[in-house]
């Protein structure tokens, strides 16, 4: 009896042969989400969904499904957390199945260095820890056929997740390893290359993983993407096809979940946090630093002419590598304003209003930046002043507002600061309030703001809704996990920063600088 026999698979459209009859340890819930992501025929998988859809039990049958195939200590997988705590859950599940699975042909090794299972024909499954860049030098030039992902959304981007891909390979190959039958037809198909992840939409890596696996397609629509590259084989150059597909899980398909378990999503009363773990929506994220008060219907106004006499302003936090942020802010002085739909709006004296914003990002690659220099930003913040002057959007110049503070910092020798670079293009900041508390102040201040604008007292924020980055990057931002009162700064934050330097510098204020006037 082959080591599977105990783990009822899917019957494949090429596979007609009868399952043998045998007591079954595991096997997906007939016709749920679990059925579709441990068949799932795609290069890349996403499982995500509620909270309860077994989406761990998945991912390890999706290893065993092909220990003992033939593949040997080829067949090699490694899953991935950020920290070994986060294991945990993973490898007891492991525990309680695998034995039962293979009987005595696996054994887990628990030291240190040897955190992973081993079959005696040789298949390895690795548990391991990847957080920062540095980890995948562990990796490199090792061969994973899988990879898996636990609680993807936790990489607050897609570096790590791609980095991996080059180890995603094998040297095991049907020419050399496989033997043929009486017709000549392989006895063992070629070995997958595989990537299964699970998550739910909370964590900091939300943006990049909604962008790459959520937006791109509906929920088990397989999404294809060629590239022509150099076969070493063949001497010439050929198309490969990767897929990737997404599955949403929901806790209602479970039928081994206990009902005391569902009361207690049932009766989670923050509405957000019941979206994301009850419903598993991805427009929130529960827990965060402001989802559970941010109202699209209410903080995303139609853009409007910033009146001459309202205070115009903007802020800038500095990225290179990262992206660059750049917010126009108009203040509100109680005066009515005519909205591009025909609607008149009286925001309350102070509010704040983004009324423009340039986010300097890859236009493909999430949280990476353009790596423009100092000088070019100044010129693009000017160009594009004239060009909001030009268009009649703003009756003036806009003051130079408060700034990340390390544009001001020298360092090196004999070479000129960041925020004298931009000067000498005529735009100018003033300094950012970065003292002791100043991150949390800045989160309740906006937290405040928020909840004025819905309650319709007192000044509150909103984003003119031309500001797409601002729009959906602030309202999913996690809190950090050692600091609630802190928005994570592993997430995609820098349009965060640049706010919260204008929620900070408060509605009393002095020009500083004096401006510079340029000519269109």
């Amino acid at each position: 009896m082959a080591y599977t026999d105990n783990l009822r698979l899917i019957t494949r459209a090429s596979d007609n042969k009868p399952l043998p009859p045998h007591v079954v340890v595991w096997e997906p819930i007939a016709g749920s989400s679990q059925e579709f992501a441990l068949d799932s025929r795609a290069s890349h998988t996403l499982y995500t969904g509620s909270r309860g859809p077994g989406k761990t039990d998945t991912q390890l049958m999706r290893f065993a499904r092909n220990v003992g195939k033939g593949y040997d200590a080829a067949w090699r997988g490694i899953i991935f957390d950020r920290e070994y705590k986060n294991l945990d859950d993973l490898v007891a599940k492991s525990k309680k199945w695998y034995p039962r699975i293979f009987k005595s042909h696996c054994k887990f090794q628990e030291s240190k260095g040897d955190y992973k299972w081993v079959w005696d024909t040789g298949e390895e499954l690795l548990f391991r820890v990847i957080k920062k860049k540095s980890d995948y030098d562990n990796y490199h030039g090792h061969e994973y056929p899988f990879i898996g992902w636990n609680e993807l959304t936790k990489y607050p981007s897609s570096e790590l997740y791609d980095m991996m891909m080059s180890c995603n390979r094998s040297s095991w190959t049907q020419e050399k390893d496989s033997s043929k039958d009486k017709f000549g037809n392989y006895t063992i198909p070629p070995i997958p290359l595989e990537t299964f992840s699970t998550c739910n939409s909370s964590g900091s890596g939300h943006r990049w993983v909604k962008a790459r696996f959520i937006d791109v397609a509906p929920y088990g629509k397989m999404v294809f993407k060629t590239t022509n590259v150099f076969d070493p084989k063949t001497k010439t150059r050929v198309d490969v096809t990767r897929s990737q597909v997404t599955f949403f899980g929901s806790y209602k398909e479970n039928i081994y979940l206990d009902t005391a378990y569902v009361a207690e999503l049932e009766n989670i009363s923050d509405p957000n946090r019941r979206k994301s773990w009850l419903e598993g929506s991805w427009d929130v994220v529960s827990g965060g630093a402001f989802d559970d008060l941010w109202k699209r219907h209410i903080h995303v106004v139609p853009r409007f002419v910033v009146p001459q006499n309202w205070y115009l302003d903007r802020s800038f936090d500095w990225g290179s590598s990262s992206p660059f942020s750049v917010g126009w802010w108009a203040e509100a002085n109680g005066e009515e304003v005519t909205l591009l739909d025909g609607s008149k709006w009286t925001p309350v004296r102070g509010s704040l209003i983004r009324a423009h914003e340039w986010y300097g990002a890859d236009p493909v690659l999430i949280n990476v930046g353009l790596k423009k220099s100092a000088g070019d930003i100044a010129k693009g913040i000017k160009a594009k002043e004239i060009q909001l002057m030009t268009a009649g959007w703003f009756t003036k110049q806009p003051y130079g507002g408060p700034a990340d503070n390390q544009i001001g910092q020298e360092r090196e020798v004999d070479v000129e600061k960041i925020k004298d670079k931009m000067s000498d293009e005529g735009i100018l900041w003033t300094d950012s309030i970065k003292t002791g508390g100043s991150r949390r102040n800045g989160m309740q201040l906006m937290r405040d703001r928020l909840e004025a604008a819905v309650r319709g007292e007192g000044p509150g924020v909103y984003f003119m809704d031309h500001c797409e980055a601002a729009i959906s990057q602030i309202p999913v931002l996690p809190r950090d996990e050692d600091d609630p009162d802190d928005v994570d700064t592993e997430a995609e934050d820098h349009t965060w920063d640049e706010t919260r330097y204008r929620i900070l510098a408060g509605i009393e204020r002095t020009a500083k600088e004096v401006k510079v006037l340029f000519a269109a």
